[in-house]
């Protein structure tokens, strides 16, 4: 067994895919709409799904917003370098909730930016010692 995905609901989809693509730097793997149920599927990730776990980004149509809750919390991407990966993703227009910094009550680097529709996802750089990692 394995994770394959994560699906976030998104308001406008190509808003979402220029995120992951151009600032997170994702590549689409494949897209799918579904006239009958009016919606439209968009995958993205790192690598190929058959490889890892991707981001599976579900834009029904016609849905612009939705309320985010307060039981998701982040998706998590390791990074070389987070202050780096900070300063590249404000370069591409990409907003950082976090700048780069030793997590609470630890030691690993970690940062948060935000997707368009209110996703965060954290940076978590390179070496990073799982056990000190918030649950």
């Amino acid at each position: 067994m394995r994770i394959l995905h994560t699906m976030l609901r998104v308001g406008d989809l190509d808003r979402s895919m220029q995120f992951y693509t151009e600032v997170l730097g994702m590549q689409i793997l494949r897209r799918k709409d579904y006239p009958e149920g009016k919606f439209t599927l968009a995958f993205v990730g790192y690598q190929d799904e058959s490889a890892g776990a991707v981001i599976e980004l579900t834009y029904n149509w016609g849905v612009r917003t939705y309320e985010l809750g307060n039981a998701f919390g982040h998706i998590a991407i390791e990074v070389e370098n987070a202050a780096e990966a900070c300063a590249a993703i404000k370069a591409r227009g990409g907003r950082v909730v976090r700048e780069a910094g030793p997590m609470q009550h630890g030691q690993t680097v970690i940062a948060f930016v935000e997707d368009p529709d209110g996703y965060r996802i954290e940076l978590i750089e390179r070496g990073v010692a799982f056990d000190e990692h918030p649950a």
